[in-house]
């Protein structure tokens, strides 16, 4: 026999239960939005310089940003997935990214590779940043499944950052 209980909570739309209680489930959720559409608004402007990038070092920067898309791309489905299981909900479309996002898009007709790199680091760098701040709120409310993946983006994040900072460089005797 089912309890009472478990017949509401069938019920219930779309609420997942949590032991973390309902204004930190609110806060959390409500971050990771967040976080989720600059994820979405950062890999699709990786993806719009991959595709439109050009010069001598096409070929490197072009594999390069297509693995850095894919890498961005790959936590998303987890952001969102742990929204939904600290009881939220999440992103619903395309207009709803719109809304959320920080990062700026870049709709220009044309960026010179140099600059689509630095612009690509800044957004990494700005990226790591909120990770860092969303890491921070899950500290404070005893989130400890998500500071975990935040530490692993977090890395990854600065790693992009790295790699789009040395591809940038003239590479003369000074190392600059």
């Amino acid at each position: 026999m089912i309890s009472e209980q478990a017949r509401q909570q069938r019920a219930a739309p779309l609420h997942t239960r949590n032991d973390l209680g309902a204004e930190a489930s609110k806060d959390l959720s409500g971050g990771l939005n967040v976080l989720l559409a600059d994820v979405f608004a950062l890999y699709l402007k990786t993806k719009n310089f991959h595709w439109h990038m050009s010069g001598p070092h096409f070929r490197d920067y072009h594999l390069l940003l297509d693995e850095q898309a894919d890498q961005i791309l790959a936590i998303t489905d987890t952001i969102a997935e742990r929204v939904r299981k600290l009881g939220g909900t999440t992103l619903r479309s395309v207009g709803h990214i719109a809304r959320l996002q920080r990062l700026v898009d870049n709709d220009a007709e044309y960026v010179s590779p140099l600059d689509m790199l630095a612009e690509l680091r800044e957004d990494n760098q700005r990226l790591a940043a909120s990770m860092r701040a969303a890491h921070g709120m899950c500290d404070e409310r005893g989130d400890v499944a998500t500071a975990s993946l935040l530490e692993v983006w977090i890395d990854e994040a600065e790693r992009r950052v790295w790699f789009l900072f040395e591809s940038s460089r003239r590479g003369d005797e000074a190392g600059r």
